[in-house]
Parts: C-alpha cells; structure tokens; sequence
C-alpha cells in the first residue's frame, strides 16, 4: 500500500532535474535498491551453472526457495512502485533501470526459473484436455501464515 505513494516524494523534486544536458537518472528508493542489488548477487550465484533456456529447479521452501522469492515480490514492489510514478519520473527511473541493467537481469534470471512445462501440479486425468490449468491461466494466492 506505500509503494503507490512514494513517487510523490520524487514529483516535488522533479523540476531540479530539467537544466542540464546529460543523461538523466534517478533512482527509485535506495533501500529497495539496495535489496534489489543484493538479491541480484545472491541469485546469480545460483543460477551460475544454468544457462538461459533451461529452467532452474527450485523446491519449494528451500534457502533456495525463499531467495528467490524474495527477488520476485521485490521486483513486485518495484513494478508497483513504477506504475504511480508520473510519466516524466517513469523516464528517468527507466533511465536508472537502464544505467544498473536491473531490468536485463530480471530477465536473465526470469527465463532460469521458468518452468519447462508450466502446469500446475494437482489430480489430473491421463487425456490431456483444453482445460489444463497452468501457472499463467490461474490466480496464484499467497497467504501468509
């Protein structure tokens, strides 16, 4: 629920930005950032050995499990973060994005965890049919216990 409204924060400070002739950049908040960064690390030394195009396996509830996890709901908290900014912070947090390659490794590690074969586990029949439920046609439900 904060996320949404840090940008405002940033809005204010926004016309300071507009003078001079370089490259603009401007980093969202430094903590997440800084989360982000770290996570990225810790993430890269397990996915070291698996290339793009093969997928990581990753049991769940495992060290592994919850490092990446907490990689996927910081970007989740970044993305929301990027959505409430204003168009003309959206360039310059892009800028940022670009200037680090945090987006490039999202995508790095993104394609290493996807699954091969995305359905969801659960009782199925043997004859495959057109109401296969996969991670991307159902609502995954996080709750915290």
């Amino acid at each position: 629920r904060l996320m949404p409204e840090l940008p405002k924060f940033d809005d204010e400070d926004l016309k300071s930005y507009g003078d001079e002739e370089e490259e603009l950049a401007l980093s969202p908040p430094a903590v997440l950032m800084s989360v982000l960064a770290t996570q990225e690390r810790l993430l890269e030394d397990i996915l070291e050995c698996i290339p793009v195009g093969e997928s990581a396996v990753i049991h769940p509830l495992s060290y592994e499990f919850c490092l990446v996890l907490g990689y996927l709901l910081t970007w989740k908290l970044t993305l929301a973060f990027f959505k409430a900014a204003s168009s003309q912070l959206r360039v310059l947090y892009s800028q940022y994005f670009r200037k680090t390659k945090s987006l490039n490794k999202l995508l790095y590690h993104l394609f290493r965890l996807m699954p091969e074969n995305p359905v969801l586990s659960g009782p199925t029949s043997e004859v495959p049919n057109k109401d296969t439920k996969t991670f991307f046609t159902e609502e995954l439900h996080l709750d915290v216990k």
